[in-house]
């Protein structure tokens, strides 16, 4: 064991303490409340959904979804929605922040209504997403990283999207589009007007 290291009781141990059973109800209750505050009853279902799917004292296995379910009703993640899912979850907050900032699929400032993410990784390189991306910079009249002024697309170029065999690509929200020429991007960018 290392020096200074706490060992935390096991979920089975404290649940025989009956005064311990009664303060992590109402901590379970409270929890409820502060994720209540960010998430939508339909929201709470899912995530409870995904905590029933693991051992009872293991709940923390749902944080990926927690997240995602987080980050779908708000836009992206604060410290406070993040602090109410490691509360909900009975995990320490900085485990949830690396969690959140580990994956890039999770958004920590606000970003457009449409997130396109653009390959650029090898395949796609020598496939042509640089012109993917001068085509988007121009049209949207952004540089990666930046949403624009409309707050309707934000640009971001990501690595590989597993599409490599239809390079280049982008991902548009949860839609992948490949084989991508300057007249795809702009018919592209019509459906989410």
């Amino acid at each position: 064991m290392l020096k200074n290291q706490t060992i935390l009781p096991q979920a089975s141990e404290m649940s025989t303490d009956p005064r311990l059973s009664k303060r992590l109800e109402r901590m379970s209750e409270n929890s409820a409340k502060l994720l209540h505050q960010f998430v939508s009853p339909a929201g709470i279902d899912e995530i409870d959904h995904w905590i029933a799917k693991y051992p009872p004292d293991e709940k923390q296995s749902a944080v990926l979804r927690a997240l995602m379910v987080v980050q779908e009703e708000n836009g992206y993640l604060t410290p406070e929605t993040m602090d109410a899912v490691a509360d909900y979850l009975d995990m320490p907050p900085i485990a949830v922040y690396e969690v959140s900032t580990f994956y890039n699929m999770y958004e920590h400032k606000p970003i457009g209504r449409h997130l396109i993410n653009v390959c650029t990784n090898i395949s796609c390189k020598l496939r042509g997403s640089s012109e993917v991306v001068n085509h988007l910079q121009k049209r949207l009249d952004v540089k990666l990283g930046e949403t624009t002024s409309d707050g309707k697309y934000t640009l971001r170029s990501v690595e590989c999207l597993g599409a490599c065999v239809n390079a280049p690509m982008m991902q548009v929200d949860k839609d992948y589009h490949e084989n991508l020429t300057p007249e795809k991007i702009d018919q592209v960018l019509e459906q989410y007007q």
